[in-house]
């Protein structure tokens, strides 16, 4: 009863990982970096650094108004100092320049 459940779970979530189902040859080498450390900066800092890295910034709840040199980092998913495939996306929450920690 579990296994068809399993199995689409897994069909799903494999290709996310990048697992690849195929021949070992077809199998691509993705160099690992060290995740930077960008809370406390603005977007635009962040954005900069990342790009260096190789990684792409993902704002939640960005908008068109946001004013990206003002704005700060307060979150960042994954951590600073875990390795993830260069690449990848930094997902990141933002405060106003206020202390959120009150």
């Amino acid at each position: 009863m579990a296994a068809p459940v399993g199995g689409q779970i897994f069909s799903e979530i494999l290709p996310y990982l990048e697992v690849n189902k195929g021949n070992q040859e077809e199998i691509e080498v993705v160099e690992e970096i060290e995740t930077p450390d960008i809370i406390g900066m603005t977007i635009t800092e962040a954005q900069k650094v990342l790009k260096e890295k190789d990684l792409t910034i993902q704002i939640e709840n960005e908008t068109e108004e946001m004013d990206k040199d003002n704005t700060t980092i307060i979150e960042q998913t994954p951590k600073a100092g875990i390795k993830i495939n260069k690449g990848n996306k930094i997902y990141i929450a933002i405060g106003s320049g206020f202390d959120w920690q009150n």
